[in-house]
């Protein structure tokens, strides 16, 4: 008996830490969410099916402590080894990250299962104890949910300390303007732009890359902030209804700017109604006297800013670039492959003509936004000039690099029905062989498979090929390519985006190659 506990133990321990590395990996791409990860589990369930037939082998042998069905179970354990060491050595995009509550996290479920294992022993239950090997490993699909639920009121605790001392040294900066930026999509491109803008005149902090999140905007606070700051600009993100409102009661954002209202998340907002609401929780927080900048192209936020709700607050200044309205307005675009040129009209009446080298008319709507933000922060149009000509793409976002006879437009982070098919006209006005490679959209809900349809049949119109990576996202968007009558021996469909990208530098043909990365799914999907 003995010899065959040894057996269990030894192949469970390293079942155990694979498996139970892997789970904290997506449950910390999940952003800690319990219901989150269990809605992943569920849809995933393909993906660990033998840890769910672990599970139900371990109860049995427990019941049934049979010589057969334990050398079963070594069986499995040898093959869950295999398998999660394999995706332990996978290149993932995002690396799971060792901080202070994931270790806190693994820590709690460590003495979890000791302490299973030890109550078990200690009962006697020396047959039972191969059975129970395979249920702990099996039970880590679901103990970082177990854990998180023990640990949530020191999270909890851990959380405000941070976040008071975030508001105190905000509080302790005298003069301090926050301004805050929320919307679907653009948010993030705006927020950069709105540095470089603004730090021709002032001393602006702006939260890095996609800080978001009420913790990455305490860690920007406590990290970065300076008794000399001027300006804060504050990306704020949401997954929820009720997101925005908490970064705003920690910040009270001076002014506000919402770029874009669209459908991103629906898995988590559910409708179009409760995103609308969440984004406009920014103009809701702003005091008397605040000002609210909105992006006058999009119907969603003209009809939620239409509502009695916003009659008296705040002031509101709307921004346009593919319709007119009182407000800040983009006229006589023209776009090339070099950049972009427009003249942005103010409320006013007052007019200067621009040049930046972002590519798209579509990044028109974002410049023209923080020209307004900038402008009414007391920044003439003179002024900012040059700083518009300074404008750098933001990484991940239509960025171009060149590699000799093959352009990368870089637009992995862009993930929105309306960015996605913007991305895919401006490939087309490119002169040469312009190649999409996309795994598609997600979190768009129950109208995903509508939306990457559609997006196939824009990406057809544009495109001479088209190399999807991933079969279950992408089929959709396949259909819709194949519906417009595109060739089907060039739309075809890759496992890993590196074959893609393989097939892509291949292709034979007279001209230069334009590559569009259109979205780069994360681990968890």
């Amino acid at each position: 008996m003995i010899i065959r506990v040894l057996i269990a133990v030894v192949l469970a321990v390293p079942a155990y830490f694979y498996t139970m590395r892997y789970n904290m990996h997506m449950f910390q791409q999940n952003g800690y969410k319990n219901k989150e990860h269990l809605h992943w589990l569920k849809k995933k369930f393909r993906l660990q099916w033998i840890l769910y037939f672990g599970l139900a082998l371990g109860i049995v042998t427990c019941v049934f402590p049979y010589l057969a069905l334990e050398i079963f179970e070594y069986l499995v354990l040898l093959v869950i080894i295999v398998v999660y060491r394999a995706m332990k050595r996978m290149n993932t995009k995002k690396k799971l990250v060792y901080t202070a509550r994931v270790k806190r996290l693994l820590t709690t479920e460590l003495i979890l299962t000791a302490a299973v294992f030890a109550l078990v022993c200690g009962l006697g239950g020396m047959n039972r104890i191969p059975g129970l090997c395979l249920i702990l490993v099996s039970v880590n699909l679901f103990l970082d949910i177990v854990a998180n639920v023990i640990n949530h009121p020191m999270e909890a605790g851990i959380n405000q300390h941070y976040i008071n001392d975030a508001v105190r040294k905000l509080k302790s900066v005298p003069g301090l303007t926050v301004i805050g930026v929320t919307g679907s999509y653009g948010k993030t491109s705006v927020k950069f732009y709105l540095q470089t803008l603004l730090q021709e005149k002032y001393n602006v902090l702006v939260t890095p890359e996609s800080f978001n999140t009420p913790m990455g905007v305490v860690r920007t606070i406590r990290g970065s902030l300076k008794p000399t700051t001027e300006i804060f600009v504050c990306e704020m993100g949401a997954r929820h209804v009720g997101d925005i409102k908490e970064i705003c009661d920690m910040v009270h954002p001076d002014h506000g700017v919402i770029t874009s209202i669209g459908p991103q998340h629906l898995e988590t907002f559910f409708n179009m109604e409760n995103i609308q609401k969440t984004k406009f929780e920014l103009a809701d927080a702003l005091p008397e006297g605040g000002m609210l900048f909105l992006n006058g192209d999009n119907d969603y936020i003209k009809q939620q800013a239409a509502s009695s709700a916003y009659d008296q607050t705040p002031e509101k200044i709307f921004y346009y670039s593919e319709t007119e309205g009182t407000g800040y307005c983009a006229k006589d675009v023209k776009v090339s492959q070099l950049g972009t040129e427009f003249t942005v009209v103010t409320p006013d009446g007052e007019s200067e003509r621009f040049q930046m080298r972002l590519i798209g008319a579509h990044n028109v709507i974002n410049v023209v936004g923080a020209i307004a933000v900038a402008h009414k922060m007391g920044m003439t149009l003179q002024e900012l000039r040059i700083p518009v000509r300074r404008i750098e793409p933001v990484p991940h976002r239509m960025q171009m690099r060149e590699h000799g006879l093959v352009t990368i437009i870089d637009d992995a982070y862009n993930s929105n029905p309306v960015g996605s098919k913007a991305a895919v006209e401006t490939l087309a006005m490119f002169d040469g062989i312009r190649i999409l490679i996309t795994p598609g959209m997600v979190e768009l809900g129950d109208k995903e498979a509508e939306y990457n349809h559609k997006f196939g049949n824009y990406a057809a119109d544009c495109c001479d090929y088209i190399l999807l990576v991933g079969r279950r996202h992408t089929e959709p968007i396949r259909e819709g390519v194949l519906e417009k009558g595109f060739p089907e021996e060039k739309c075809l469909v890759f496992d890993k985006l590196e074959e893609a990208v393989s097939y892509a530098y291949a292709i034979k043909g007279q001209g230069h190659k334009y590559i569009l990365l259109e979205n780069d799914l994360t681990d968890n999907y």
